[in-house]
């Protein structure tokens, strides 16, 4: 047997070199790089390993793990699991900050692959710096907190460990239903040690989306129902994205008419002014969808987690006896909310069920019914989305609508949490598959400048735009400085509403009194909380930007963004109380069943009176 004699982890990398994926028939490196901060935990043995393969294999810096990480999971999203950038980490702080990211990543079923350093194996120097020792326990590590977010989780506490490690790594980040996090923890002297590794080892692999075929017995229950539906829907999600059903589920649609609705992770599907797109559907959904939803008799969820925003916390399905076929890759999933279950590839599937319908289509009553309820859910967004005819302070859906009138059809809107992905879930129209990029199953405030960052290094031809409120920009910017440093351009417009808005009308919703949320109403020195200047601290980290005072002059911004050769950002101030009042529907928040407050007592009355309309 040939071998070759290298490093941990010169292996490492000239294995994740090694690996490929097929994508429409073409082979594209699975890895297009590494970010990486470098520490006493990793700079000796992988910092070494990397500079020798730099021209072949990027190494990307960044200015914190956490950024860098969303970053690499965004990059994962805009790819459609196609292709993936790993992240490597010091021991201690610089691992652990990586773990927000493994969470974003695990929730939203995305390929991340995370190398943090980690202490000694031989555990001579103990303790070193950074270590957190548990003298019950001299084997944990911070890293171990990477095991609950981790679809898989490995330390190599040998060299030739990585042998069995790193395939099946490749099996989580490559697999379409346990796909998410993989973390392999390195030992600092491990990394650094060298072993004779078999040159087969290093052999190209190349990775291929599996497909499962539906069962028989599955298939045929799902048919049945299908074709004694006289009120279908669908409510397309993001598994629709990552298996490349896009272009089928179109015919499928148009084929037998029968209405998409779309989660979150599943808008895009189709295009915003498509004949049988309801729209969002559920708590931050559009009327028509909901409407839709209340009389179904049939529901095809594809590719959807069906968590609580897309169910309404289980009431948004208003007919008794519906039938939700759960057509999913995940066996986990297709069986949710007592699902018909459907287990299998979402592409292949709606193929072989369309076939098996012949000229089936829904009923001609039900499709005059949807057809008004989009076009009625139309008239209310086109004046919702409308320039305003006078001034007063903008509301996030003025700056919704200015930011998508001058926005060419191929750009890629980026948001995460707060109240912006729920106006943006109703109002936003892409006009492609890849128009829409949103976190939402983790709803991380912090991910929306990192996460554009990494969608625009997927796809790079693309305007990124990034619609950040003033509490999640301030919670992580620093790669703002990134985008900067490595020419990825980014037009980032900030609404500063001057605190946590959305969370403050859920607070007042729920008969609590504005508290601890806005800046005016929180602990502060006399002079209240300073004023931030957005402008002037992007510019301070390289970007171009401005602030702006009106709608107007915020179309005015972007004409000159578009324009920029670098990262450009808009700031503008934003009333912090209105949301899109049209559309959405109950959502279960707990309210307390006893307060001294009135406003409490009477919202909790109402939230009794809507939890009768649960199942359980």
């Amino acid at each position: 047997m040939s071998t070759i004699r290298l490093t941990m982890a010169q292996a490492l990398v000239k294995f994740l070199q090694a690996q490929y994926h097929e994508v429409d028939g073409k082979e594209i490196p699975l890895f297009a790089g590494m970010f990486a901060i470098f520490g006493h935990g990793n700079v000796a043995g992988i910092g070494e390993a990397l500079h020798a393969v730099r021209n072949e294999f990027p190494t990307y810096r960044a200015h914190n793990e956490q950024g860098m990480a969303l970053a690499a999971t965004a990059f994962a999203k805009q790819n459609r699991r196609t292709q993936i950038l790993a992240c490597t980490t010091s021991i201690g702080p610089g691992a652990m900050n990586m773990l927000t990211a493994a969470g974003v990543a695990h929730v939203n079923r995305l390929p991340l692959l995370l190398l943090p350093g980690d202490t000694f194996s031989t555990r001579t120097p103990d303790p070193v710096l950074q270590q957190v020792e548990d003298s019950a326990n001299p084997g944990v590590t911070v890293n171990d907190c990477f095991r609950p977010v981790s679809r898989y989780f490995d330390r190599i506490h040998r060299p030739e460990q990585l042998i069995t490690s790193l395939p099946a790594a490749m099996r989580i980040l490559t697999d379409p239903v346990d796909c998410g996090p993989a973390t392999i923890a390195l030992p600092q002297d491990i990394q650094a040690e060298a072993y004779d590794y078999p040159e087969s080892f290093f052999r190209k692999r190349v990775h291929r989306l599996r497909r499962p075929q539906a069962d028989v017995d599955q298939l045929s229950e799902a048919l049945a129902v299908l074709r004694c539906a006289r009120k279908p829907m669908i409510i397309a999600g993001g598994g629709v994205h990552y298996a490349g059903a896009v272009d089928t589920l179109r015919a499928f649609v148009e084929k037998h008419h029968i209405p998409v609705a779309e989660s979150q992770a599943g808008k895009g599907v189709l295009p915003w002014d498509h004949p049988q797109l309801l729209g969002a559907i559920g708590v931050t959904g559009t009327s028509a969808a909901n409407h839709a939803a209340q009389e179904a008799d049939v529901v095809l969820a594809i590719g959807t987690r069906l968590q609580d925003f897309t169910t309404g916390s289980r009431t948004v399905f208003g007919n008794p006896d519906v039938c939700i076929i759960g057509l999913n890759v995940a066996a986990f999933d297709a069986y949710k909310h007592e699902s018909l279950p459907l287990v299998a590839d979402a592409k292949t599937t709606l193929g072989v069920i369309s076939q098996k319908l012949g000229d089936w289509q829904s009923d001609g009553a039900w499709q005059d019914s949807v057809a008004g309820w989009i076009a009625d859910w139309m008239r209310v967004s086109d004046a919702i989305l409308a320039a305003p005819t006078s001034h007063y302070l903008p509301t996030d859906a003025n700056v919704i609508g200015a930011v998508w009138r001058n926005l060419e059809p191929a750009s890629t809107l980026v948001c995460a949490a707060g109240g912006l992905p729920g106006e943006l879930h109703k109002l936003w129209r892409p006009h492609d598959s890849q128009g829409y990029h949103l976190e939402y199953g983790f709803s991380c405030m912090g991910y929306e400048i990192a996460g554009a960052l990494g969608a625009k290094m997927a796809t790079p031809d693309r305007e990124v735009v990034v619609l950040v409120g003033d509490g999640s920009y301030l919670m992580l910017n620093s790669e703002i400085a990134t985008s900067v440093m490595l020419g990825y351009k980014l037009i980032i417009v900030v609404l500063d509403n001057r605190g946590y808005a959305c969370i403050n009308r859920l607070q007042q919703a729920c008969g609590g009194a504005p508290f601890n949320n806005l800046l005016e109403d929180c602990l502060t020195v006399e002079g209240g909380a300073p004023k931030t200047d957005f402008a002037a601290h992007a510019r301070a980290m390289g970007a171009a930007s401005e602030q702006v005072t009106t709608i107007a002059e915020l179309e005015q911004a972007m004409a000159r963004a578009k324009a920029s050769p670098i990262t450009y950002v808009i700031a503008i101030d934003t009333d912090a109380q209105p949301s899109t009042a049209e559309g959405g529907h109950w959502w279960d928040v707990a309210v307390p069943e006893v307060s001294v407050r009135e406003q409490v007592r009477t919202a909790y009355t109402g939230y009794k009176t809507q939890k009768t309309k649960q199942p359980y």
